[in-house]
């Protein structure tokens, strides 16, 4: 019978293998437990999305997880609006970085939530104590997924100024 070979640790290396394969099923149970919720109902992904938007606030990985549960018209929008931001502040700014938290408050704490599902969208209303506390959410499902669609304002297209012609705009004002 041979005896384990130890490493540098001092650990054995057949424990350190059986250490490393509980690390490996922890890792992915969490993956999985995270899959679950955003494979979830229009319910679920609303409420985790309300719950990951309440943790942005200048955490780029916060806004990475609240991002992935967006619908594409609105990840499409964020991205255009990251790109005229970027362009202004001369460094490269992600999508999810365009997510305000200041934008996104709640006025009541939702308690429970309820969908209403319509073929490939739903309508998540989010409840709190009060009846008058309610808020309709539209959710979509996207490749099999449920999205949070959130609307964003149009962009204004962008205006080009045309080299060498001046306008009462960019022309410097005359001394009096």
């Amino acid at each position: 019978m041979t005896r384990p070979h130890r490493l540098s640790s001092g650990v054995p290396t057949c424990e350190r293998r059986h250490f490393s394969r509980g690390v490996w099923l922890i890792a992915l149970c969490l993956v999985g437990c995270r899959a679950d919720v955003v494979d979830a109902g229009p319910d679920a992904v609303v409420e985790e999305f309300v719950q990951r938007m309440q943790r942005v606030h200048g955490d780029p990985k916060a806004a990475r997880d609240a991002y992935e549960l967006l619908w594409s018209d609105a990840k499409r929008s964020l991205a255009e609006r990251a790109k005229r931001a970027s362009a202004v502040a001369g460094r490269e700014l992600a999508p999810q970085a365009m997510l305000a938290p200041s934008r996104f408050w709640l006025s009541f704490l939702p308690r429970r939530y309820a969908a209403h599902i319509d073929g490939d969208w739903a309508i998540v209303t989010a409840m709190g104590d009060e009846p008058t506390q309610r808020e309709d959410v539209k959710c979509v499902r996207e490749e099999g997924h449920w999205r949070v669609v959130l609307v964003l304002p149009p962009l204004p297209p962008i205006q080009h100024r045309d080299e060498g012609v001046e306008n009462e705009q960019t022309r410097p004002a005359a001394a009096p």
